[in-house]
């Protein structure tokens, strides 16, 4: 371990900022139904914090690299996401609610495509560690979902802001934990020009492509799969143990992820990625009702999460210069974003027309359309 490297105080912040998207993805859906709120509305509740991810991210971004100031841009988010989530106590009402789902999503997704730029400016040349250090934040989403699924059925959904805020405020105290950094500039990223310039390079808008064909397909996992399984007799029991199933193999992935691309490139871990995706998406679909296939399609979230994000991350930062990261990783937060509403409401159609099968099928196919764009129009960027 580098002495020189916050290995602690960097994983802390992951540690928390993906416990609150554990208290979320699961639970925010389930509050809303709590306070008696229909699917429809629901539904465009949950919606909102997704379409702001793909604007915000892109604001916050350009403002960190015109002035540098990343860190601070940290900390001001978080902390405005605290004061935005505790305006939940004032009203409970449809568009109050919904003011605050945009208002705490704004600051939010300014958090983490500043702090991915700052995390890998500490790594310096030691950039394929960087997983080591963000498997903490999957155990953090771990840690909250069980733990929150506990409290819930000793007192009640009641309890749900409340949670939400001490996970806000362990963001918050752990920026003020991290010492800043700067990525290093250097004469070949001086030489790239702008940050429009260097997106036009040969296969940079193709990953993005990719990234968003990617999270498109995994609408139906995030949409529905609870909703599927439980259809087919899993109880709901079960059924959270293969999310953590999931997020397991996802761990370890990350903790594999340094050796792994000291043998294989960025494209081919990619490549590998949405190959998997795609064979996931069809067992998912099809089969689904036999256990151990549910089982092993479970694990494979190790490429279509692990190490598709792993070489994600490090693609876009040899991709960019030293002052153009942020606009760089907000571009792929916001393009997941994107992905993500567009899979989400394409299942949504999709799940009573054509039905669970060919729903994931269609994710299927996505995830291979990804595949052969980044095998076809993609290079290894070089190493910064």
């Amino acid at each position: 371990m580098n002495p020189a490297l916050p290995y602690w105080r960097l994983s802390g912040f992951y540690l928390f900022y993906f416990a609150l998207l554990g208290a979320t993805a699961p639970f925010l859906g389930l509050y809303f139904a709590h306070l008696g709120f229909s699917p429809a509305r629901i539904g465009e509740l949950v919606a909102i914090p997704m379409l702001m991810r793909c604007i915000a991210p892109n604001l916050w971004g350009w403002l960190g690299d015109y002035s540098g100031r990343r860190l601070l841009i940290v900390r001001l988010g978080a902390v405005c996401t605290l004061f935005s989530l505790s305006l939940i106590f004032v009203s409970q009402s449809y568009a109050w609610l919904a003011l605050v789902m945009a208002l705490h999503a704004f600051f939010w997704h300014a958090v983490l495509p500043q702090f991915e730029v700052i995390t890998l400016a500490h790594l310096r040349e030691q950039s394929a560690r960087y997983a080591q250090i963000r498997l903490w934040g999957s155990i953090g989403f771990i840690l909250s979902v069980v733990g929150l699924g506990k409290a819930f059925d000793w007192f009640s959904l009641d309890i749900y802001p409340w949670a939400l805020l001490l996970i806000i405020s362990g963001i918050a105290l752990s920026s003020f934990w991290v010492p800043d950094a700067q990525p290093l500039a250097s004469s070949q990223s001086a030489s790239r020009g702008g940050f429009v310039q260097q997106l036009k390079q040969p296969g940079v808008l193709a990953f993005y492509l990719c990234v968003a064909l990617m999270q498109l397909s995994h609408g139906p996992y995030y949409t529905f799969l609870s909703i599927h399984l439980e259809q087919l007799g899993y109880s709901r029991g079960l059924i959270g143990l293969l999310w953590a199933l999931g997020v397991v193999a996802e761990v370890l992935v990350f903790m594999a992820m340094a050796r792994l691309l000291r043998h294989f490139s960025l494209r081919q871990v990619l490549v590998a990625s949405f190959a998997i995706a795609a064979l996931r998406w069809v067992l998912m679909g099809f089969f689904a009702d036999h256990l151990a296939v549910l089982l092993f399609a479970q694990v494979l979230h190790a490429a279509t999460f692990g190490s598709f994000h792993a070489a994600s991350i490090a693609f876009v930062q040899r991709s960019f210069g030293a002052r153009q990261q942020g606009q760089g990783q907000a571009l792929y937060a916001s393009l997941a974003g994107i992905g993500g509403a567009l899979g989400a409401l394409y299942a949504g159609y999709s799940w009573s027309g054509l039905g669970p099968q060919w729903t994931f099928t269609l994710a299927g196919l996505a995830a291979l359309a990804a595949a052969v764009i980044m095998l076809r129009r993609t290079a290894d960027p070089a190493q910064p």
